[in-house]
């Protein structure tokens, strides 16, 4: 790739052009410090520590068959499996995570309402991935437990009638391109409809609508700085349009990690009474950072798919798991069933290979077909040891009463936004409905608060797109990604509050400080010495 042109790479999304700030930092020699990427460096331990304790004993399961040959083993055996469990954790009790998956089995056992055996089982054979994935959309009990965690963290105590259906996928990643997929092949969304999209958002949201694939029109719903990132009235009354089939939105946003107010839920929910044909796809991958979050799924459960991703929250992007929710009543179904006939015909042509009743088909299950181009529908499925380790991280979740995972996370991340700004020089303001895991630097509002409005007005016509980043990174071996890659209106630096060390904030902050010190100085010379106002 040409690094070399400012204005090519202005073009490319924010993720790409974060290689060549990397290739400019790399070229100043200094240590460099990467806010661009939103990998968190902390994790959860105790469930990490329960897999691979469950996995041990996975392995005497399999060991039992075929003793009599070396390095071959067997599928666990149901029989007799939880006494055999009850052992097992008794004899390693000093181990990590030993206790935690023998409270687990008593959690699912007690609160739950599960049988304990076939949890244990299910979670054997899981863990040793001996097994396609049966059934393919999410294992049996797996789905149970995952779905009492989406239920607790995204719907919580707020009313909510009937049961909801989920799909196993490899992170939020896998779900865009899973639902974008079969919303197409479903004709649901076609090429050249509207869908409306929640700025600032996430920027594959904004660049896969664009795609040969789709070919699709968007409206942008705008959530301003000056509106604290929430939708206005005016922006969601965008929304009556009918030509608007769906909304797509990041709640809490991303970039300014600010989750939806109470108000602003209400209203959206009143514009679905008046539109009750409308879709709505919330990414909530970042809601268990926000205490008492409460989700669209479960304001308008009929018009609402739930994207959840358990990267962030558990630091395991690595492990690529999330889920896709829809409520088991559904404006999906209901539009599949009003298509056209001639329609309903070549969906039937679709699908007929992997039931006899096409129309009967669940869009959820048509999800899980398509993501496996149907033919290989009867290998579908996550991996089922990822699908092992996201229950597992449920039941840590679930079983944390006191809720002391939330809030080690979210003071690790507040402490990081505290350093930078206290570098910075500037006082933090304080959003209630903030959760912190980025943080948007306006370069406006930022440089009129160091030296005034006048100076702000100057550095921005005198910057051409993306300056302030590369030098931030030659200068100083900051990465920060572009605001205006995520949709938003005016020049600014996304930092992750979630990668770094709180020193590194402080540094960043520092340089950031710097930096426009410089700039200002230069400005006071061109204005003869006098001074800017403040």
């Amino acid at each position: 790739m040409d690094f070399s042109n400012p204005a090519k790479l202005a073009l490319l999304s924010p993720f790409e052009l974060k290689d060549a700030l990397i290739q400019t930092a790399k070229q100043s020699n200094r240590l460099m410090l990467n806010a661009g990427r939103g990998n968190p460096n902390f994790l959860a331990t105790t469930p990490r520590h329960g897999f691979f304790q469950f996995g041990q004993f996975a392995m005497t399961e399999a060991e039992r068959s075929y003793v009599y040959m070396d390095d071959v083993g067997g599928f666990p055996t149901r029989d007799g499996i939880e006494a055999r469990f009850e052992i097992f954790v008794r004899k390693h009790e000093g181990n990590p995570g030993a206790h935690f998956i023998e409270a687990a089995v008593s959690y699912v056992r007690d609160q739950l309402g599960l049988s304990a055996g076939d949890f244990i089982y299910e979670m054997c054979e899981a863990i040793l991935g001996c097994n396609y994935p049966v059934p393919d959309r999410m294992l049996r009990l797996s789905e149970k437990i995952v779905g009492q965690y989406i239920h607790r963290e995204m719907i919580g105590d707020h009313p909510f009638i009937g049961n909801f259906d989920m799909y196993a996928v490899e992170g939020g990643t896998a779900a865009m391109t899973y639902l974008f997929s079969s919303l197409k092949s479903n004709h649901i969304i076609q090429e050249g409809d509207t869908i409306a999209l929640g700025m600032p958002i996430f920027t594959p949201y904004i660049e896969i609508p664009q795609l040969n694939d789709y070919k699709l029109n968007t409206v942008h719903i705008d959530a301003p700085q000056s509106n604290n990132w929430q939708f206005t009235k005016k922006e969601l009354d965008k929304l009556l349009d009918p030509k608007v089939k769906a909304f797509f939105l990041v709640n809490p946003s991303n970039p300014p990690s600010v989750k939806i107010d109470d108000e602003t839920l209400e209203y959206i929910a009143k514009i679905i009474k008046k539109r009750p044909d409308l879709i709505i796809l919330t990414d909530d991958v970042y809601g268990t950072f926000a205490d008492n979050f409460v989700s669209l799924f479960a304001i308008c459960p009929f018009n609402t798919i739930l994207v959840y991703s358990f990267s962030k929250y558990f630091g395991a992007t690595g492990w690529r798991m999330g889920v896709v929710a829809t409520h088991e009543n559904n404006v999906l179904d209901d539009k599949i069933a009003k298509l056209p006939e001639t329609i309903k015909k070549q969906l039937d042509a679709r699908y007929h290979s992997i039931t006899t009743e096409p129309r009967q088909l669940k869009f959820i299950d048509r999800l899980v077909a398509d993501s496996r181009t149907v033919a290989l529908n009867h290998t579908a499925g996550l991996s089922t040891p990822v699908q092992a380790q996201m229950t597992l991280f449920s039941l840590f979740s679930l079983m944390d009463e006191e809720q002391k995972y939330k809030q080690s996370m979210k003071r690790i991340v507040l402490r990081r936004k505290e350093a930078l700004y206290r570098e910075l020089g500037l006082p933090m303001v304080h959003d209630a409905n903030s959760v912190r895991y980025y943080h948007l630097l306006d370069m406006e509002s930022l440089a009129a608060q160091m030296h005034g409005v006048e100076f702000s007005q100057w550095l921005l016509k005198k910057l051409k797109p993306n300056e302030a980043l590369f030098r931030l990174a030659e200068e100083t071996g900051v990465i920060l990604l572009p605001g205006r890659g995520f949709g938003t209106t005016h020049p600014s630096g996304r930092v992750s509050l979630a990668n770094l060390n709180e020193y590194d904030y402080a540094n960043i902050g520092r340089a950031i400080r710097n930096m426009a010190s410089e700039f200002f100085a230069v400005f006071e010379k061109e204005k003869g010495g006098k001074k800017a106002k403040k």
